[in-house]
């Protein structure tokens, strides 16, 4: 199911973001010709997530109210406004002035995508995690 909502492009979804990024996401961005420490950074749970310019995500056009990678976006950004909560519930970002029009079929389609990205990414950095402590015991 496509996620049908009118974004008004207002930006605050791309102000100061702290979008986790899969390794899909990054090998998409990378394969488009930009480096990963060019748009991304690792937080310190080992997961990357977009760089902020200022205070705009680093693919954001605050000129235009656009994204420059808008067809190659992160899936995350391809799912707001339905975002996993800090309680860890599947809701709708009331900072987006277009969350009222996201249907319950919707959110229930796309929340399933979003809990799927969500154990990703959490596969992912307890990789990364790993991968770090492998590393620092060989040496």
């Amino acid at each position: 199911m496509k996620l049908m909502f009118t974004c008004s492009r207002c930006g605050r979804c791309c102000e100061m973001t702290e979008m986790e990024l899969s390794e899909e996401d990054v090998e998409r961005l990378e394969g488009i010709g930009y480096s990963r420490g060019e748009f991304s950074v690792m937080g310190g749970d080992m997961t990357p997530r977009l760089r902020n310019v200022g205070r705009w995500c680093y693919f954001y056009d605050s000129a235009k109210g656009l994204c420059r990678v808008y067809a190659n976006r992160p899936l995350g950004c391809r799912l707001y406004p339905i975002v996993y909560s800090i309680d860890g519930q599947v809701t709708v970002d009331p900072l987006c002035p277009q969350a009222w029009t996201i249907s319950q079929d919707a959110l229930r389609a796309k929340g399933s995508d979003l809990i799927r990205l969500v154990k990703t990414l959490e596969r992912e950095a307890a990789a990364r995690r790993v991968a770090r402590e492998t590393s620092a015991t060989r040496t």
